[in-house]
């Protein structure tokens, strides 16, 4: 754009000082090529406030933060799962094993054990346990054996229903963004 062109438009859009006005408006009376590109700019500017602006659909914002969701849905999560914190959890349950069984090994009369074969009893007696599998105690470890199970199928059926689900939706997703 050349200074004439940059004049008349500080003077179309009244951003010039009143001097420059004032000078601006005395060329545009005495200077035909002025007067002529002033003339152009005027029309140029009047089809400029006569048009319309674009505006977006409707369904634009909607349409945006569907998309937004929709990337947001398809990144897994990631949990930051700290390697020390792991680590220091193990170390306590070794820690805490190994208490347990350097007690329990240290309360053995060990004395008793490696003591000749002629205290030890000849016959050792085993508990009866044919009294404890009756018929009402296998009954009620089946039924609950039986529940047990139905239960962990529904919970892998549902697992695999609701992965079928999210991968439709992120199949619809995709297709409605092509």
């Amino acid at each position: 754009m050349n200074s004439i062109e940059e004049k008349l438009w500080n003077y179309i859009d009244g951003s010039c000082t009143p001097e420059d006005e004032h000078a601006i408006a005395l060329l545009i009376e005495q200077d035909e090529v002025y007067r002529k590109k002033y003339n152009e700019l005027v029309l140029l500017n009047a089809e400029f406030t006569a048009m319309e602006l674009d505006e977006p659909p409707m369904a634009f914002t909607y349409n945006v933060m569907e998309t937004i969701r929709a990337e947001h849905a398809s990144q897994p999560l990631k949990a930051a799962i700290d390697q020390r914190i792991i680590k220091g959890i193990g170390l306590f349950f070794v820690f805490t094993i190994s208490i347990i069984l350097i007690v329990a090994l240290a309360s053995i009369h060990w004395s008793a054990i490696f003591a000749s074969s002629s205290h030890t009893p000849s016959k050792i007696a085993l508990p009866d346990l044919r009294n404890l599998f009756t018929g009402p105690v296998m009954k009620g470890f089946l039924f609950f054996d039986v529940v047990l199970g139905l239960y962990l199928f529904d919970t892998y059926l549902r697992k695999k229903g609701l992965a079928k689900a999210n991968n439709s939706v992120q199949t619809t997703g995709q297709q409605k963004q092509q």
